[in-house]
């Protein structure tokens, strides 16, 4: 892959065979981040659970102090008087039934978080094919599947990210945007992972997080040391 003049110029700074300490690396990925826009920083962290077993999974959600820069549209599956809580909450969409043609026909995404109410579940599984591959099918254990809508709003919109492995069993967040401070980036990354670190599998033998890169949206990646999580 051909990198840009940028990119390998800010690449110089990082020392590939480093595994950094947290602070250093966050300041190293601000300092790498040089594109016009502001750039998304991410964490990735491979894990040494196996997903496939159930006992293995981990799921969850967290709130980062300091939000994620992002403005989030929240869709939320609700009725009646919930529907209404929706709306007064700040859904940016509300609906029902009416919203399946909507999202399988007309290909409609115009959303980044969809919560739901445990009794529009059954509406909700019918869009599971459309929903599940994008990540954006609701969860109780994601605080998505819930009866307080309002508070799932006000927590998504201030920020609330989910975390959950892929397939290789890597987890992939937003940890915040370039033109945060150090010390808010700091903040989020330390919500991030001390949520991770809680979510650790008991039947987990051998290493947790075997390693953990930060990265901004064209950035070089920077190896963070994941020692000290492996103690906890």
């Amino acid at each position: 892959m051909k990198r840009g003049k940028k990119y390998l110029e800010a690449a110089k700074a990082v020392d590939r065979a480093k595994l950094y300490d947290d602070a250093e690396a966050i300041s190293l990925v601000k300092k790498t981040s040089v594109a016009k826009f502001d750039e998304t920083i991410e964490a990735h962290i491979r894990t040494g659970v196996d997903g496939r077993h159930a006992d293995q999974q981990i799921r969850g959600a967290v709130v980062l102090p300091h939000g994620t820069g992002k403005t989030v549209r929240v869709l939320v599956f609700a009725k009646g008087a919930k529907a209404d809580e929706a709306t007064a909450a700040g859904a940016d969409f509300v609906g029902g039934e009416e919203l399946i043609p909507k999202i399988q026909n007309e290909n409609w995404f115009e959303f980044d978080v969809v919560v739901a109410t445990p009794d529009m579940m059954g509406v909700v599984g019918r869009l599971g094919r459309v929903l599940g591959p994008k990540g954006l099918m609701p969860n109780p254990k994601a605080g998505t599947v819930t009866n307080d809508v309002a508070k799932a709003i006000d927590d998504i919109k201030a920020g609330k990210i989910e975390y959950r492995l892929d397939k290789t069993n890597i987890i992939h967040v937003p940890v915040g945007k370039a033109s945060f401070s150090e010390e808010q980036l700091k903040d989020n990354y330390d919500a991030i992972i001390g949520a991770i670190v809680k979510a650790k599998p008991s039947t987990l033998k051998g290493t947790y997080l075997k390693s953990v890169t930060l990265t901004s949206t064209m950035g070089p990646g920077i190896k963070v040391n994941p020692a000290k999580y492996n103690l906890v």
